[in-house]
């Protein structure tokens, strides 16, 4: 499990859980989940995201559906919503927000060969081989004399008035050694589901973005 940045960087990560395990025997056993309860993290707090409405909202990770919504987690709503509700658009917006996580694996398993199929090697040293690529995938991201050979133009999804291409690293057969991690109901506080109504609101206000109803 790992937890990505705007930039394609990985900024936590999880290695040498079981395979298919749900999502609360995985996050809910790491010290972000722990720590992110505790509200021990240095999290800037809740700000005000739009005018005139003074509703502070705070800063919440982005998830799949495999996740527990919560104060600091959104997920998408369930089904199939109506084109052009808000809860159609708000889930367009959290995958489209989400594509940096897929593009950050993406690039991680096509340039690292090593993880594009199960390893048969002893649990602890396929967690160093998995945790070495990821500080070499940081590090020539953030390198700025690096980045440009290690992700060049058109490696990575672009978008342009809503129209999408696709980075080169979608050209790869899909991996066989990510796993998707199942989805298991939970029960959800009225708190985190205000706050996801809150910003599905702002995306058809002032958060609006021209092309967001062709989805």
């Amino acid at each position: 499990m790992a937890l990505e940045d705007a930039d394609y960087c990985f900024r936590y990560v999880d290695v040498g859980c079981k395979g298919r395990r749900s999502d609360g025997g995985v996050f809910k056993n790491t010290k972000l989940y722990k720590k992110l309860e505790e509200k021990s993290l240095k999290i800037p707090p809740p700000s005000i995201l739009q005018v005139p409405y003074a509703i502070k909202i705070p800063y919440v990770i982005l998830a799949d559906k495999a996740f527990s919504l919560s104060d600091y987690t959104m997920k998408p709503f369930k089904g199939e919503p109506a084109r052009g509700s808000q809860k159609r658009i708000f889930n367009y917006r959290l995958s489209r927000g989400r594509r940096v996580v897929e593009n950050a694996f993406g690039i991680l398993s096509s340039v690292f060969r090593v993880l594009r199929k199960p390893m048969l090697l002893e649990p602890k040293t396929a967690t160093k081989i998995v945790l070495t690529t990821i500080h070499l995938h940081n590090y020539l991201r953030k390198k700025s004399n690096t980045r440009s050979l290690y992700t060049p133009p058109g490696s990575l999804d672009s978008e342009t008035d809503g129209k999408l291409r696709p980075g080169t690293w979608r050209n790869e057969p899909a991996p066989t050694s990510l796993l998707p991690m199942p989805c298991i109901p939970r029960r959800v506080g009225n708190y985190a589901k205000e706050i996801r109504s809150h910003l599905a609101h702002h995306f058809v206000t002032n958060g609006e973005i021209p092309w967001q109803n062709r989805y």
